[in-house]
């Protein structure tokens, strides 16, 4: 049994560390875990963090998200890392990690659009703050429990990753599952962890009538599901996953997220994700199904 499905004593209360990359939306991140009934603090130097921390025998102790970046005074991964650590051993408290992530050609976009400042950045070009932040928080990223990536994504997705991975009690759930359609023609998703090619199925963007519709139309997903090889790599594609996914969970990963690619991101790869998405959905209660590039 994964430790995100066992029942959290009452007295552990829940504390998740956010940090990540400068501009990637740790700050709209700590709002939606206030909205999410956390208490949000933002910039706590690390010889405070376990301070603020006081474990409460009832279980009733408000559930904490906390903002540690480069901007924190004494911050240095290792130290963070070390500080993370002792945290984890204290009884009556339950840690998470949340890294905030988001590509680089986008980062330099914000910052050049908002024309704030990066943090590294006073006396440097942009990008070589972001390069330079990158290698410092990079030690970071083996220790996440969860990733999320804001690469072309709004708050609102931000939020709804939250709610995903959160239940209505903050405490973290069973092994949250995002299936997501994506074309290759904007790019991979970086956060994903198996990731699927189905440009070699019959494409419905060549046919007049399918074009304006999306792989949620009964009429493109019929279409797709004649061709002679569908059916096969559904078969074989859920048979790949029957017994990896338990696997997953039972190695206590918090989220898996199945990527499923074509070229515009509109018909195949959206019915396959659909497919896929209804599948897991049988033995699965957390799972969330987005189509990236799908304008709706």
């Amino acid at each position: 049994m994964s430790s995100l499905d066992a029942k959290t004593p009452k007295q552990d209360r829940l504390m998740v560390l956010v940090t990540g990359m400068s501009g990637a939306g740790k700050t709209t991140v700590l709002k939606a875990f206030e909205d999410l009934g956390f208490e949000a603090l933002d910039n706590i130097p690390l010889s405070l963090l376990g301070n603020i921390v006081h474990s409460d025998s009832d279980g009733e102790a408000t559930p904490l998200a906390v903002g540690v970046d480069i901007r924190t005074r004494d911050f240095e991964a290792k130290a963070l890392i070390e500080c993370i650590g002792r945290l984890r051993k204290r009884p009556g408290l339950r840690i998470k990690i949340l890294f905030v992530d988001c590509e680089d050609e986008e980062l330099l976009r914000r910052y050049t659009a908002t024309r704030h400042r990066h943090p590294l950045a006073v006396d440097r070009p942009i990008l070589d703050g972001i390069t330079l932040e990158r290698g410092l928080v990079s030690p970071l990223v083996g220790l996440v429990d969860l990733y999320l990536d804001t690469t072309g994504r709004s708050p609102y997705d931000a939020k709804g990753f939250l709610a995903h991975n959160f239940d209505a009690d903050k405490n973290p759930r069973s092994m949250a599952v995002m299936v997501t359609s994506f074309s290759y023609r904007h790019g991979i998703p970086r956060d994903a962890d198996l990731m699927f090619d189905v440009r070699f199925l019959r494409n419905p963007h060549y046919d007049p009538a399918l074009k304006p519709k999306d792989g949620r139309a009964p009429e493109v997903q019929a279409y797709i599901r004649d061709d002679p090889l569908f059916e096969g790599f559904i078969d074989n594609l859920i048979n790949l996953l029957s017994p990896l996914v338990p696997r997953y969970e039972d190695e206590g990963k918090s989220y898996l997220t199945l990527a499923i690619g074509c070229t515009g991101g509109k018909h195949r790869s959206v019915f396959v994700a659909e497919t896929l998405s209804k599948w897991l959905k049988k033995s699965m209660n957390n799972v969330r199904l987005v189509h990236r590039d799908l304008q709706t």
